[in-house]
This record gives C-alpha cells, sequence and structure tokens, in this order.
C-alpha cells in the first residue's frame, strides 16, 4: 500500500499547496491513502468544516489535528458528524471526535490512523502509551487491518522517538507533527515500522514556524505583549512522508520523505 502523510498545513498559503499538488501526487505516486495535520489550516489556528471539505475534495482521506483543534470554536459541533477529522485520541473521556479510526481504501483494503497527542512541553493530557496500547488491543497488522499509521503530535523529539520504537513491529508507520520542521532522520526502525521525527510543515518556510516572522521575533527580542501572530503568506512548501507497505505484513517496505515548492530543498521519496 502506498500512502502520504502531509505535515502541518499553515494558513492560506499551505492550503493552496495542498489544492495545488495532491490531485497530482494521487496520480503521480498512484497513492492508495492520504494523511492530512490540518491544525493549523484556518489562517494558523484551528480548522473549518469548509477547510475540511476542501481537503477531502484535493485527494485527502484523513485529517489529524493536534493542541489546536479546538482554536476555531465552530469545530466542536462539527466533529462528531465527521469521522474522518480526528482530535488526539487521549482528550479525557467525554471529549466530542475521535482520535482513531479505520478506513476504507477504494479497493477495500483498512487502514487504521491512531493519532496521540506528547505530553512533554504540551497540555497535561492523559497517557499517550497507554491510550495507544489500548486502541491497538483489538487490532493487529495482516489480521484486523491492512495499516496502521501513527501521527503522534508532540514537541519532544526523545518523546516521539520513544512512541516509535514502542510501537515497532506492531504499526506500519509513526511520524510526528507540530515542530513544522522536517527531521532528517527519516528511517525504518530494525521491526519494520516507517518513522520521521517531525514531518514539518506545509507553509510558508520564509517564516518563524510558519507566521510571520518580524512579528514572532519581536515576542523574544522585545518581550513585550504583541498582537496576535497571523501566517507568513509567500510561497509554500509541502511537506510530507511517503511510506509503502507490505502487502502481507502490513510493515514498512520503504519510507521517504517528499518536498515541494518555497524555499526548501526539494526532496522526493522514490
Amino acid at each position: 500500500m502506498k500512502i502520504l502523510i502531509c505535515g502541518d498545513v499553515v494558513g492560506k498559503t499551505g492550503r493552496r499547496v495542498i489544492d495545488e499538488n495532491l490531485p497530482d501526487l494521487r496520480r503521480r505516486l498512484e497513492l492508495d491513502f492520504v494523511i492530512v495535520n490540518g491544525e493549523n489550516a484556518a489562517h494558523g489556528f484551528g480548522i473549518t468544516d469548509k477547510i475540511c471539505e476542501a481537503f477531502y475534495a484535493a485527494g485527502a482521506d484523513v485529517i489529524t489535528s493536534g493542541n489546536h483543534v479546538w482554536d476555531q470554536r465552530e469545530i466542536i459541533n462539527y466533529i462528531d458528524g465527521d469521522p474522518r477529522l480526528l482530535r488526539p485520541m487521549n482528550y479525557p473521556e467525554g471529549t466530542p471526535g475521535a482520535g482513531t479510526g479505520i478506513f476504507d481504501t477504494k479497493d477495500g483494503r483498512k487502514v487504521m490512523v491512531v493519532h496521540p497527542m506528547c505530553r512533554l512541553f504540551m497540555d497535561p493530557l492523559d497517557d499517550p502509551f497507554k491510550a495507544v496500547e489500548e486502541a491497538l488491543r483489538n487490532h493487529r497488522l495482516g489480521a484486523t487491518v491492512d495499516t496502521i499509521v501513527v501521527d503522534v503530535h508532540g514537541e519532544a523529539t526523545s518523546e516521539k522517538q520513544a512512541m516509535g520504537h514502542f510501537l515497532d513491529g506492531r504499526v506500519s508507520a509513526v511520524v510526528g507533527t507540530h515542530t513544522h520542521t522536517p527531521t532528517a532522520d527519516t528511517q525504518i526502525l530494525a521491526g519494520g515500522t516507517a518513522y520521521q521525527s517531525d514531518i514539518g510543515m506545509t507553509g510558508d518556510y520564509d517564516s518563524v514556524i510558519g507566521m510571520k516572522k518580524e512579528l514572532a521575533t519581536s515576542r523574544f527580542t522585545t518581550k513585550m505583549p504583541q498582537g496576535r501572530l497571523e501566517p507568513a503568506e509567500g510561497e509554500a512548501t509541502l511537506c510530507a512522508v511517503y511510506v509503502e507497505t507490505d502487502d502481507k505484513t502490513g510493515l514498512a517496505r520503504h519510507v521517504g520523505p517528499l518536498r515541494l515548492g518555497g524555499c526548501l530543498a526539494e526532496a522526493w521519496p522514490l
């Protein structure tokens, strides 16, 4: 199975590069399944129902989120009606929406998407390792599902790496989101799980993690109250990870970074 996971989409310029490139990427890479992290898609903060529909129209199968999932309040009433939009799975019981799901590809294969959020330097949520263990209790690669992809949303690379090794051999891929900076540790772990600590953002890299650099920089240099951060609006880079899995085992056969457009060096996963 051929899967693409796109990193945090930031603002209008990030949405534009998804709209312009994802349909062609689906054809060119012959993708079976696409995941897009959309938690910063609505002017840098959260996501809306209209943006979800636009991502689906462009070729996304599932949208993940993160700590900004509730920034657009309208999503609270929307999320229960859209099983393809996931919020972090380790929010307290009773939180709207779901943090995991099983989805069918066009040819009938089953993809499980699991979306934990880390705790180091993040919100004090429930234990993400315990939450993932519970979600996987009744599911196994090559048996109940064909592929399992984990979008682990977190600040600390140590916590993400620990999650990768914790799940190695039991899931197809563990990829990180949240820091908006792509890491260079794309690999297949010893047990056969594809891994990258952070995919990076889909947005304008002439910025401070996707936000206009002047205002963001002044927050550090003056330590004075500033206005609300706004997304940078230059040409965006689409950052993603491509994973190809074995049809029998569900484990990774190939993994590679993908970067298109903007000011980062282009990378092609094949």
